[in-house]
């Protein structure tokens, strides 16, 4: 078992090893960047983690539903209002779907304004003769196949402290001009017509517009009846560099608790997960609801220690399990996870992230994932949750409002040899508009097929409906 029995500090997982960091060329700049950091403003305040917390708590036991979706990295040339307004737009329509078909609130997490780091598998990336560094997203190099692109710089950490915070600016302007009212469904529109996930989109926005209608003619005789619905739309990211992450955490002196203010939720990759390494050692510490990526190779006893270290109080919002296991692994490997963190008393909030399990490279090195493939992690993780008796609280995708052709099948009909029309990803594949939608609607549909079929069974046999599976009628 590891300790962590040392005090905690923002900087005291320097003591301990630390995978997927960059070697910096000079430690003198690096720490001047770190010093900078320090002294800029948060981007988020307690008060929205601590909301978040709570929301995160609910989904944990079946009151609600996460959705974290966005970007495979974030790129600093897309830091522009259009193409965030976009990626607002994405992210509501697929959570009005699931609100709809789970018919339960939904908490909606973009991987937004800081998922620009990306852990590697390799090292060095080879062309021809030359072999350079591995591009390792934004914030820590360039695209670029140069030498001079792809070593380190520390100063991009300020460019990505800007972009991040013009990011947020930007989404709460939106926010403010009431594009995640419910009353403004039409200016969730995107450029993508013809569609059957549009189709069934505007079907979903037309009855909705037709309820608000009803209800802002009831709140002429009773006006405190109606009031807008904002849906909220946090930030999330994983916390990969820390040096970044240290020089953005903060000391909340009210509570005496320090959170990192330039994210709501942070998750720990599958990479770094080790227990007595740095990135464990760092988030132990802060006060933020915290992701765990679980990959095939995590034991039971393993995911026990790593919860304990993360979340010694075992509180209800600290904690979301976010499983990558395979399609062809979920329905062995799941089962005993579920039953150890049962069993061990552990409160958790379940999600599954679908693509990480599934990406295959193809003969020409074309990084791809099957559409087949990805739902069919959801739906077998869906029903061996429900088998378990414990609740499937979220979806972790990476999704893009763009038509790119980077994932293979779904109704859009994408096919491997279309992979070089519109591959615009600097690393993962994502699903794209058509897609990302057809798989909310798919999830919803099956899910409500499962409550159907124990409503039926307990019918037939005179019993109630565990409660972690009624369809709600809160929305």
């Amino acid at each position: 078992m590891s300790g962590h029995k040392k005090p905690w500090s923002p900087d005291s997982w320097k003591c301990l090893a630390a995978r997927q960091l960059p070697t910096y060329p000079d430690a003198a700049v690096l720490g001047q960047v770190v010093r900078q950091l320090e002294q800029r403003p948060p981007l988020v305040h307690p008060s929205e983690i601590t909301k978040l917390k709570a929301q995160i708590a609910d989904a944990g036991q079946g009151k609600r539903f996460i959705l974290q979706a966005g970007e495979c990295a974030e790129r600093f040339v897309d830091c522009q209002s259009d193409v965030i307004s976009e990626k607002l737009k994405i992210l509501l329509q697929t959570s009005l779907i699931a609100a709809h078909g789970l018919r339960r609130p939904v908490v909606t997490i973009g991987r937004l304004a800081g998922q620009f780091g990306k852990p590697r598998s390799d090292e060095t990336e080879t062309r021809g003769e030359v072999t350079l560094p591995s591009y390792r997203g934004d914030i820590i190099n360039g695209f670029e196949f140069s030498p001079a692109a792809r070593r380190p710089d520390p100063h991009r950490m300020l460019d990505a402290y800007q972009c991040a915070c013009a990011t947020l600016n930007w989404m709460r302007a939106l926010g403010e001009s009431g594009i995640n009212d419910l009353s403004q469904l039409r200016r969730w529109s995107l450029h993508q017509d013809g569609t059957a996930a549009q189709a069934v989109f505007d079907e979903i926005r037309d009855r909705l517009e037709d309820a608000m209608a009803l209800l802002e003619l009831w709140g002429q005789d009773y006006p405190h009846a109606f009031q807008n619905f904002r849906t909220p739309i946090f930030t999330s990211h994983e916390a990969l560099l820390l040096h970044y992450e240290a020089g953005l955490t903060r000391r909340c002196e009210e509570s005496g608790e320090y959170f990192n203010l330039g994210s709501h939720f942070l998750w720990l990759g599958e990479r770094t997960r080790t227990p007595d390494e740095a990135h464990v050692e760092y988030l132990r510490g802060i006060s933020n609801p915290v992701g765990i990526k679980v990959g095939p190779t995590v034991t039971p006893e393993e995911l026990i220690e790593l919860i304990s270290v993360i979340n010694p109080r075992n509180e209800w919002g600290r904690i979301t399990l976010i499983t990558r296991l395979g399609a062809s692994k979920t329905e062995t490997l799941l089962p005993p996870l579920i039953e150890a963190v049962a069993a061990a008393g552990l409160h958790v909030t379940w999600a599954c992230d679908p693509m990480h399990g599934n990406i295959v490279r193809l003969s020409d090195g074309v990084k791809t994932r099957y559409f087949d493939n990805i739902m069919a992690e959801v739906l077998v993780s869906q029903r061996v949750h429900h088998r378990s008796g414990s609740w499937l609280g979220g979806l972790h995708l990476e999704i893009t409002a763009e038509d790119v052709t980077e994932c293979v099948g779904g109704n859009v009909g994408i096919q491997e040899s279309h992979l070089n029309l519109n591959y615009q990803s600097y690393c993962d594949p994502r699903l794209n508009y058509g897609q990302s939608l057809e798989l909310m609607m798919r999830f919803c549909d099956s899910f409500k097929n499962l409550v159907h079929r124990e409503v039926a069974s307990a019918v037939a046999a005179n019993q109630q409906v565990s409660s972690g599976f009624e369809l709600e009628s809160e929305f």
